[in-house]
Parts: C-alpha cells; sequence; structure tokens
C-alpha cells in the first residue's frame, strides 16, 4: 500500500546549461523561477519489503519523489528573479510572488511582482507589478486567509547602497542606471523606507491596499491556522538585537501582534536566525523551522515547536538537515511537507517528509540537483487537488 500526492514546487534556482524549470520556486544567474510538478511517495515497509525480518530493521519509511514536468515560469530571462513563494487558492488558481525586474542579488531594482496560472500550472501569466518603492523590494511570501484575502509580504534594502560606493570599473550605463534610482527619492526618505512590509487585497489580487508596516519577516510570510488565525514566524530585520518571534492575526491580516520570543539555543545567539517558516501540524502543535548561521550547525535548519497556540517555545534544535532555507506544508492527509535549498555540490532543491507532526523527518527526496552555483533554492510548495 502506498500514499500519493502530486505536488507544485516553485524554487529559484541557478541553471546550469539549458534553461529548465521545477514546480518549487526558486532564483538562478539568469533569475529563472521554475515549476515542477512533483509525485512524492511514501511506501509504507510492508509494501517495500515482504520479509518481517528486513520489515524490522526499517526505521523510518522510505519516500521517493517523482519529477513529472518541469518548467521555467519567469518570462523575462533579462531579469534576476529572486525569493519566490507558490500557493493554491481556494479558486483553484496558483499564484506566485517573487522579487522581479531585478539586475543581480543586491541591486536597486527589485520590485514585488505575481504572477498567475488557472490550468494547475501549464500556463503562466505575464507578471503583475505589486509594489515598487524607491528602493529595493526584496522576498516575498504569500497567504490565502480563511476569509479568502490574500496577504503579500516583502521587505525593503539599502545593501545596494555599498556596492554602489565599490562601483569602480563599471560600465557608465549600468553606473548611470544604479545612480538614478536614487534620484527616485533623498536619502532621509529612503532610509524612512526601510522596514518589513504586507499589501492585503480582498477581491483576488484586483487590487491592493497601500503596504503597511508588520513586526517580522520571512521569505514565505505568514500561514493561516485553525480557527481562522494567522500565524507569522519571522525576524525583526531593522530593530537592534534582531529578535526572532511569532506574531498572529486575528483580523484578517489588518493588524498584527508581537505573541512570543522565539529563544536561542544555548551557546546560540537569535541575530544568527534567519529567514523562518512555520506551520500548524495536525495534532495543534507549531513548527516553526529557522535558517541557522551559528557556529554549532552552521548551514542547518534548526526547529521549535509550540504547544500553546505560539506563546511558549521549546529552544531550537537541529533535526539532522543540512541546507536552508525551508517551506513548511501540511498535506490534506496529515503529513508534513519540507522543501528547501541545498547549497553544496550537488546544488539543488530536497524535500521531507514527516509522518508523526514533525517529531521525525524521512530520508532526502532530490528535487534538482543541477545548480550551478550556491544561488538558488527558497522552495515552496502547493498540493493539486487530486492529492
Amino acid at each position: 500500500m502506498s500514499q500519493d500526492s502530486d505536488l507544485l514546487k516553485v524554487e529559484m534556482r541557478r541553471p546550469e546549461g539549458a534553461s529548465k524549470a521545477l514546480c518549487d520556486a526558486g532564483l538562478g544567474a539568469s533569475s529563472q523561477i521554475a515549476f515542477k510538478m512533483v509525485e512524492y511517495r511514501v511506501m509504507t515497509r510492508r509494501a517495500l519489503l515482504p520479509c518481517a525480518a528486513m520489515v524490522a530493521r526499517l526505521a523510518r519509511a522510505m519516500p521517493q519523489a517523482r519529477v513529472e514536468s518541469l518548467q521555467v515560469i519567469s518570462q523575462q530571462p533579462e531579469f534576476y528573479h529572486g525569493w519566490p513563494t507558490l500557493t493554491r487558492l481556494h479558486s483553484g488558481e496558483l499564484l506566485v510572488t517573487y522579487s522581479g525586474g531585478r539586475e543581480a542579488h543586491v541591486c536597486p531594482f527589485g520590485r514585488v511582482e505575481i504572477i498567475r496560472s488557472s490550468d494547475n500550472g501549464r500556463s503562466w501569466s505575464w507578471p503583475e507589478t505589486v509594489l515598487d518603492t524607491p528602493i529595493d523590494d526584496r522576498d516575498s511570501g504569500v497567504c490565502e486567509t480563511p476569509a479568502g484575502s490574500l496577504l503579500v509580504t516583502t521587505f525593503t534594502s539599502l545593501a545596494y547602497e555599498d556596492a554602489l560606493k565599490k562601483a569602480d570599473g563599471w560600465d557608465s550605463q549600468r553606473l548611470a542606471r544604479w545612480r538614478a534610482v536614487n534620484l527616485r527619492a533623498p536619502a532621509e526618505r529612503r532610509k524612512e523606507l526601510l522596514g518589513t512590509w504586507m499589501l492585503r487585497s480582498t477581491d483576488g489580487g484586483m487590487t491592493w491596499s497601500a503596504p503597511y508596516r508588520v513586526p517580522v519577516n520571512s521569505p514565505h510570510g505568514p500561514v493561516a491556522a485553525s480557527g481562522g488565525r494567522l500565524l507569522y514566524a519571522g525576524k525583526k530585520l531593522w530593530d537592534s538585537g534582531r529578535k526572532v518571534g511569532f506574531c498572529e492575526s486575528t483580523d484578517d491580516g489588518v493588524t498584527w501582534r508581537w505573541l512570543s520570543d522565539i529563544p536561542a539555543r544555548a551557546g546560540d545567539t537569535v541575530a544568527e536566525y534567519h529567514e523562518l517558516h512555520a506551520v500548524e501540524a495536525g495534532d495543534g502543535r507549531i513548527i516553526v523551522q529557522i535558517r541557522n548561521h551559528n557556529t554549532a550547525n552552521a548551514g542547518e535548519t534548526l526547529q521549535c515547536e509550540s504547544s500553546d497556540g505560539g506563546h511558549s517555545w521549546s529552544a531550537p534544535q537541529p533535526i539532522g538537515v543540512w541546507g536552508i532555507p525551508s517551506h513548511l506544508l501540511r498535506l490534506r492527509d496529515g503529513r508534513l511537507l519540507m522543501t528547501y535549498g541545498y547549497r553544496r555540490a550537488p546544488f539543488g532543491n530536497l524535500a521531507r517528509i514527516s509522518e508523526d507532526h514533525g517529531r521525525t523527518w524521512s530520508a532526502s527526496l532530490v528535487i534538482s540537483n543541477d545548480g550551478a552555483g550556491s544561488d538558488l533554492g527558497y522552495p515552496s510548495t502547493a498540493e493539486l487537488p487530486n492529492g
């Protein structure tokens, strides 16, 4: 017996050789976003081995992944597209939001864009610009609320200014483009625009609110939970101390309140925790995974948990996963799926499945392994209606 699930994965990837794309969203040298149709199959021990003695030696189910299709969905190869998030709306439409219009990983041109698919990812719309501030608009997450509103997140950055100060040897056209960006707003206004932002739509993304500040940011944004709550695990990017913590909204994303700090593991500092993502498990616990840059378990995903709705947290701990950052999805059958970037050779994107509400994770499933370098990842996943 087996459990099958067809999922869509969007990833950021740096492709090597010919252009390809995944059902995960990712970033690459030519800023491609890839879309991949993947079947995740977890075979039971009974199906794998008829011999009871051999079955007893299997510590966990052995997952398999079959990539059914692969396509590039970013239709502007001249740009660098980064940090995408995929979601499937209640209407059945697929929506990807990302930082588009870019020249490089760090540049002044980033803007928040969305693309849509109404045929389960076979074709995609031309990008729509949701936000384009006078400075760099970066990682973008998206969430559909239980009430049907859309929430898009991003953060703004002035990191490109350091690169501009060191622009020796640049060709004149590139230098002129970068300098022109700073003419969109005076220096004081550019600093005022630094922040962690959200936009809200109540008409399926046809119109959007003005951007409003929220307490935290993380690449894939908030998630919907039981009881109409919206949960947002993230980092206070521009505050001193750069705390990580947990926020909630009970009014459809209009306002957010800081609910709790996520503590540091002994020997760690929270300043080295980044790019969090949360999911509500089937047993009611909230699972948060964290990109770790502390010396212990550097480059690994750490995990912490709350059993009281996010009011208190266990200390983050390693789960045996080298790779960052992760996206979490609860499947309709109750299993959890994590997808994440693998930033050493062979560069690519991997996935793991948990059948016990995040207490343990399967061996890795290879979704892609053809990256040309480490500037890739940020996969996110959605489940199709056929399961």
